[in-house]
């Protein structure tokens, strides 16, 4: 897990094969600005020379908070370090905490309904309208029922959906479900569970594990953890627990000023301090989450405790506050 203080950019222009090529690059460090810079210029060469070889090279690392797939390390502000653990803000400003080894997943509910019966859906509609058009003979039907479709396919999709949860006990008991059947099934684990807005979140106790491990990813697969979140992890070698309210839940808008990548210029770091200090204000009355329980042995080791009692500090996690 790499999440850098400093940040440079380098440019790049020649002409290759009679056309002007510019490339962009990145450089990072935790040591300085100038190493930063070293480093981004000795990146934008080493393109650059795979570009006069012919090879087809990327023209510019893109300025994003999460470029894993470009081989860019997390950009954002550090807040904190506790030994590896770095507690960083997120372009929206929420705080998170970032560990390279420490496995946290959260599982939203399931609420949208796949696009497999919405395919389902529509396709019902429009065989039902082609048919009905082929028995009277009126192709006015089959517009009809392919209007309906277009207008009514993600109500009736997000209303059997609906239903077929309701039927299976509801969307927080199936999600309970599957983290309870992933505890039985694996008797040595330590789980803890924790409810948040949108779901729940898991923390494993029992062992660290290696982001992008065949191990941690059948895990969180196993868990129904988000697909983005599993990438994500992959791609940033670290794992990534969410500890102050999202601003809109607290009556906020994102960061300002926007875009919030970091870092950003120093005559807009006065208005981001403002920010900062109103959004602190309101967080104060929120939890990002509620401890719920513990499944499994109740094992743990060292690491993963201290990693515990940073996040449910944090989070707020025993407090009885709203979740945000």
């Amino acid at each position: 897990m790499i999440v850098p203080e400093y940040w440079a950019e380098a440019k790049l222009r020649e002409r290759i094969n009679g056309s002007q090529v510019t490339i962009k690059r990145f450089g990072w460090s935790d040591e300085s600005e100038a190493a930063a810079q070293a480093h981004a210029d000795e990146r934008a060469k080493e393109a650059m020379a795979r570009a006069q070889c012919g090879e087809k090279v990327r023209r510019i690392d893109h300025k994003v908070a999460y470029n894993g797939a470009e081989g860019l390390p997390i950009r954002e502000e550090i807040i904190e370090k506790h030994g590896d653990v770095v507690i960083t803000r997120n372009t929206y400003g929420a705080l998170c905490l970032n560990t390279p080894d420490v496995l946290f997943a959260d599982i939203d509910l399931d609420t949208s309904p796949p696009g497999t019966l919405i395919r389902a859906v529509l396709i019902a509609l429009l065989t039902g309208g082609a048919v009905a058009a082929y028995w009277y003979q009126s192709w006015w039907i089959l517009l009809v029922f392919a209007i309906l479709g277009m207008s009514l396919t993600a109500v009736i999709s997000k209303f059997l959906h609906h239903l077929y949860v309701r039927i299976k006990g509801g969307a927080e008991e199936r999600a309970l479900g599957v983290i309870e059947d992933y505890a039985n099934k694996h008797p040595q684990s330590h789980l803890r569970l924790y409810r948040t807005p949108m779901g729940f979140r898991v923390l494993a106790m029992h062992k660290t594990f290696e982001p992008g491990s065949e191990e941690a990813t059948q895990l969180l697969h196993e868990l129904n953890a988000d697909p983005l979140y599993v990438r994500m992890c992959t791609n940033q070698h670290c794992f990534r627990a969410r500890v102050s309210p999202k601003p809109w839940r607290i009556g906020m808008g994102r960061l300002g000023p926007r875009p919030g990548v970091w870092p950003i210029r120093s005559e807009r770091m006065s208005a981001r301090a403002r920010w900062v200090k109103n959004y602190n204000k309101l967080a104060d009355a929120f939890s990002a989450c509620r401890f719920v329980r513990t499944l499994g042995s109740g094992s743990t080791i060292m690491k993963t405790r201290e990693v515990q009692s940073l996040h449910d500090q944090m989070s707020r996690a025993d407090a009885n506050l709203k979740l945000a």
